[in-house]
């Protein structure tokens, strides 16, 4: 894990190029507090500029990038790592290796094959540029999730690049806000897509690469990795339960084999969720003194530790060697959220961004690396959102009877059914969205707003119409959702504090072998139980008790209501940002509708399945307060 930032330009000498590689560095120092170096290349017309902070993980003594060939002066810097890296090196029986690491196999697989049939041999987290003199092109990469960020701009005929957005505002100037974005970021809590919320600064798409031209300076963006879920390759996979069962188990166990090749102790978040338990109970089979990093609330209704420490104690022996790390997470947390709002960058206004911070902060306190279970409930299906739509469909073709049955286990079906759209891209965010068009209209002073949609955004899969609804909700989930908050949120957050997090549910073959399965082996309607197969196999193989394993979902996320409904316990920047002048001077959120807002906070009827209360609408105010003042009030 570290940070990568470059320079492509033919107007700037190598010492200015050099010196403005510097000033990117030091911008996100926090990525690579290790090492720092940069280098510049001559080619053509133009100057090729890379720069490398280290977070030093593998290959502590001969890691360190810009790695070059001798051949051909050909360079690569890339932050994450290749977990396939030892795999892929077999192949080349010709090459003198000069490091021990996963960078210069990167490098070498790039030079020989081109990117695309490179990326697609990768298994891992990754975002890179390659300098190819021979081709005279630059490339710039990210794996198939975008578990790690890749941001670029063009700028008065130059093109940067950097894992954060800051480096390029340092050293570009200030970029302007695009505030046609905010309606979009009030709505889905986020802001899907390739455009941020800066004008000019893109993020390069998952499973994509840019691919420069040095002779030209211009340059395109090819895909190639989409995650299918098309009807063919749907019914592509005949396998019994048994057999996928099976398969998932040794598909599972080999990701969690990969992600434990480090040069540096490997520890796991853990809550009481299944996805972190079976990654972290596979882990300990492999590493016994495995360190564990637990976030825990006082407010019953959001605290798991009862059902991690219960998890703990049936396991048997697994753990005996393990150390086990907690944290509690209370109101005064929100005092953190200017430091969480600089280091996100873009506004998130989601509630898990504090308890994730916290964890991360006691997991860096004791190693550089961790494991979690971020990417399985986008990938084998682990929201209620998915059993509602299994059950919509189920309702539509049932008697009455039936109906009658599903709405005694599902209370809200009957009400989704009545608004359900025809496209699933409208559909994704009909039960989240934040605020209405109406209420948009008010709180940013916009006359006839209309949200944009996941195509507009340039955010949408590709979905032709025939997919299986469940398939298509998945497609969404994982094209949008997932990268631009699920493991944006996780990967800023953890490089916070220095500190590499690897998502092994994120594994490409994992997520290929999930889309191929009948959508029933992922929701059992009969049973209320999103992931099923995986449950079944976390079961099956003894990685879960049995009360673990079938215990009902929680999401993890804050008690906003209880820490924002009582303002005499609001740390001093809360009280700031949403009762002194700080919104009035921004001139952006109508100060009234702000006041109203606070006014509606209540934890009445409101816990951690609520997917939309007043404390979540206000939470929303104070984190885009807290970021414009940090980023357009400089």
């Amino acid at each position: 894990m570290c940070g990568i930032h470059g320079i492509i330009s033919a107007r700037m000498d190598a010492g200015e190029i050099g010196h403005k590689l510097s000033l990117m560095g030091s911008c996100q120092a926090h990525r690579g507090p290790d090492d720092e170096r940069c280098e510049v290349y001559e080619c053509g017309r133009r100057r090729v500029g890379f720069g490398f902070v280290r977070l030093a993980i593998l290959d502590l003594e001969t890691g360190m990038q810009p790695v070059r060939s001798v051949i051909d002066q050909a360079a690569l810097i890339c932050n994450g790592q290749l977990y396939n890296y030892l795999e892929l090196k077999e192949g080349f029986d010709d090459v003198e290796w000069l490091t021990k690491g996963d960078a210069e196999v990167a490098l070498q697989m790039l030079r020989r094959f081109g990117p695309a049939a490179a990326l697609q041999a990768f298994n891992g987290m990754y975002a890179g540029a390659f300098f190819d003199p021979g081709r005279r092109q630059v490339i710039l990469f990210r794996d198939r999730f975008g578990i790690k960020p890749l941001y670029y701009r063009e700028l008065d005929g130059d093109l940067m690049f950097a894992s954060e957005i800051k480096p390029m505002l340092q050293v570009g100037g200030d970029a302007g806000i695009r505030k046609e974005a905010f309606p979009a970021l009030f709505t889905y809590r986020y802001l899907p897509g390739e455009e941020t919320v800066f004008a000019g600064i893109k993020r390069l798409p998952p499973g994509s690469f840019l691919l420069y031209d040095l002779n030209t300076g211009t340059f395109k963006i090819e895909s190639y990795w989409q995650n299918s879920f098309l009807p063919e390759v749907e019914n592509s996979e005949k396998i019994s339960l048994a057999d996928a069962e099976e398969r998932l188990y040794e598909l599972f166990c080999d990701a969690v084999r990969l992600r434990l090749r480090s040069d540096v102790e490997v520890g796991s978040f853990l809550s009481g969720g299944i996805d972190s338990c079976a990654v972290a109970a596979a882990a300990a089979e492999k590493q016994p003194e495995l360190s564990l990093f637990t976030i825990a609330f006082n407010d019953p209704a959001y605290n798991e530790l009862p059902d991690v420490q219960n998890f703990l104690a049936a396991a048997g022996t697994r753990f005996r060697k393990a150390k086990h790390h907690v944290a509690f997470c209370q109101n005064s947390m929100l005092a953190e959220l200017p430091g969480l709002v600089r280091a996100l960058e873009e506004p998130i206004f989601l509630g898990a961004v504090l308890p994730t911070d916290q964890v991360c902060r006691i997991a860096s306190q004791r190693v550089k690396t961790v494991l979690t279970g971020e990417g399985a409930d986008e990938i084998f299906a682990g929201y209620r959102k998915f059993l509602i739509e299994m059950a919509a469909l189920e309702y539509v073709r049932s008697d009455r009877t039936g109906r009658k049955e599903l709405e005694r286990s599902y209370p809200e079906l009957q009400n989704y059914v009545e608004k359900r759209a025809a496209d699933p891209l409208q559909r994704y965010i009909q039960s989240e969205a934040l605020f209405t068009e109406l209420e948009l209209s008010r709180l940013l002073g916009y006359k006839d707003i209309t949200v944009p949609d996941l195509r507009k955004l340039k955010a949408a899969p590709q979905l032709d119409g025939r997919e299986h609804p469940l398939n298509a909700a998945l497609a969404v989930e994982s094209r949008c959702r997932l990268p631009d908050y699920v493991i944006l949120r996780l990967d800023k957050l953890s490089m916070r504090h220095s500190l590499e997090t690897r998502t092994p549910f994120l594994d490409y073959r994992l997520a290929e072998f999930a889309a191929r399965l009948p959508v029933e082996y992922k929701i059992d309607l009969s049973k209320g139980r999103e992931k099923y197969i995986c449950r079944r196999t976390f079961s099956r193989y003894k990685l879960l008790d049995e009360r673990s394993v079938w215990r009902r979902k929680q999401p993890f996320t804050s008690p906003l209501a209880a820490w924002l409904g009582d303002r005499k316990v609001w740390p001093e920047v809360v009280s700031e940002a949403l009762s002194g002048n700080m919104i009035k001077r921004h001139g952006v959120l109508d100060s009234k509708m702000v006041k109203e807002l606070m006014a509606q906070v209540t934890t009445a009827g409101v816990g951690p399945a609520t997917l939309v209360s007043g404390a979540d609408r206000l939470f929303a105010v104070l984190v885009f307060t807290l970021w414009y003042e940090e980023f357009c009030c400089g």
